[in-house]
């Protein structure tokens, strides 16, 4: 459908203020699209959209900014939704690739997400409340350390890798797993860690003051019953005027992404659309330099998780929503695919 004048006037000064960071005045567009409308023209749908609410006067400018309302008009009805190839490629030569784990593939798609959108990229996993733990098992690293790798019933694997004391054998740990492993096998991870506390006692016979393997083991535990989420791409705040020349403003970011919980509760109220992606535009914690665009994907039959991009209001929102939905379809055809023993991905 072909946009009317004021629809393109507002499109664009939007994707030069998320390009610039300037505001965005009359001669400013007519340079930058080559419009063909006159300077006054112009001025008058700027004054027109920013009485409707779409954009704002800066106090240092004569210029015009886009507002939230704004971004979410241009989010609705503005946008591309073309998907970048250089990330098309780059993701699928990740989920192409036949042995990794779960928290690889993962892993390895959010570091490129962030890295092609210059935005945090946060992970939030499945609701932990019904996995139970599958098994714990050991790998040697060398003489003096060994991991220990804890895995549920749902494919979530963490390990703690740590130094075995002089005077304790590696059989005394193997006896200590293999007793855990009896005990805690199908038990609530959310009950991992009184269970644990519970069975200290008995441990002793097999870890007699060596609190070190006790704790290394209860800690683990306790990241276990945490709240599941993953941080990728911090740095790439950094690239952000907003964030850069301004302290406080970063410190609210990274405060942010230092409490999960928080992060949890505001994905839980945003409004997913029919692509699944929702939109949280300067709004996030009363914080109006901060907005967070969010997909939902599931790991084969398991419970939904979700990929979040957090940055600056001023967030490339196309580029941004068209990654995500790209990548949790991708996902979501890449777990499917394994949990049926096919092979990964899509095509690009």
């Amino acid at each position: 459908m072909a946009l009317n004048r004021s629809d393109i006037i507002l499109k664009y000064i939007v994707e030069y203020f998320i390009k610039h960071a300037q505001p965005v005045g009359s001669q400013t567009l007519i340079d930058e699209y080559k419009l063909n409308y006159s300077s006054a023209t112009i001025r008058n749908e700027m004054v027109l959209l920013e009485k409707l609410g779409y954009l704002e006067k800066t106090h240092t400018s004569s210029g015009r900014v886009p507002s939230s309302k704004g971004y979410k008009y241009y989010c609705e009805h503005l946008r591309s939704g073309e998907v970048d190839e250089s990330l098309k490629n780059s993701l699928q030569t990740v989920l192409t690739q036949k042995i990794q784990s779960i928290e690889e593939v993962i892993k390895e798609s959010c570091e490129i997400l962030s890295h092609m959108t210059n935005l945090v990229s946060v992970v939030m996993g499945p609701d932990e409340k019904s996995e139970r733990l599958a098994s714990i098992q050991l790998i040697p690293i060398s003489e003096t350390s060994i991991t220990a790798v804890f895995v549920t019933d749902k494919g979530y694997v963490e390990n703690k890798t740590f130094i075995v004391p002089n005077q304790m054998k590696v059989n005394e740990i193997v006896q200590c797993v293999q007793l855990l492993n009896d005990r805690l096998k199908g038990t609530p991870i959310t009950e991992l860690v009184d269970k644990m506390q519970s069975l200290k006692p008995l441990l002793s016979d097999y870890v007699i003051s060596h609190d070190l393997i006790y704790q290394a083991l209860l800690e683990t535990f306790v990241r276990f019953a945490g709240d599941r989420l993953s941080l990728y791409g911090r740095e790439e705040l950094f690239s952000h005027p907003e964030f850069k020349n301004n302290s406080d403003k970063l410190l609210n970011v990274l405060k942010l992404l230092n409490d999960s919980s928080i992060l949890k509760e505001i994905d839980g109220e945003m409004r997913h659309d029919n692509n699944g992606v929702a939109l949280n535009i300067g709004d996030i914690e009363g914080n109006p330099d901060i907005s967070m665009v969010t997909a939902k994907f599931k790991l084969g039959n398991e419970g939904e998780s979700t990929i979040a991009l957090l940055g600056p209001t001023r967030m490339d929102y196309d580029k941004a929503m068209s990654a995500l939905e790209y990548l949790s379809n991708e996902l979501a055809k890449y777990f499917d695919g394994q949990n049926k023993g096919g092979t990964s991905g899509g095509e690009a």
